[in-house]
């Protein structure tokens, strides 16, 4: 079972990244999907949430509006495109399924500074 989290990066306030997440070990297509992130000190927080189908999408309120949860069960890859980003976007981003697996991949950097 693997979780392998891509995409991150360095860009200034304002910009676009998109996070990739593919997972193997388990039938995708069976679970709901979460991305997460974390800052050093700080416990790790959920971002956004996507249905197994795809049919529905939740959101934290800090993203709302500008990051969008999507997934493609043919390829195993959930998404998150992250739109408007903000220095506070700053943080590690992992995806994990629902319910959680024990072992987690190893994030992606996400850093937002100018």
């Amino acid at each position: 079972v693997q979780l392998v989290e891509s995409g991150g990066g360095l860009v200034q306030p304002g910009e676009s990244l998109r996070l990739s997440c593919t997972a193997s070990g388990f039938t995708f297509s069976s679970y709901a999907m979460n991305w997460y992130r974390q800052t050093p000190g700080k416990e790790r927080e959920s971002v956004a949430t996507i249905t197994n189908s795809g049919g529905s999408t939740y959101y934290a309120r800090s993203v709302k509006g500008r990051f969008t949860i999507s997934r493609d069960n043919a390829k195993n890859t959930v998404y998150l495109q992250m739109n408007s980003l903000k220095p506070e976007d700053t943080a590690v981003y992992y995806c994990n399924r629902i319910p959680s697996l024990q072992g987690w991949g190893q994030g992606t950097q996400v850093t937002v500074s100018s």
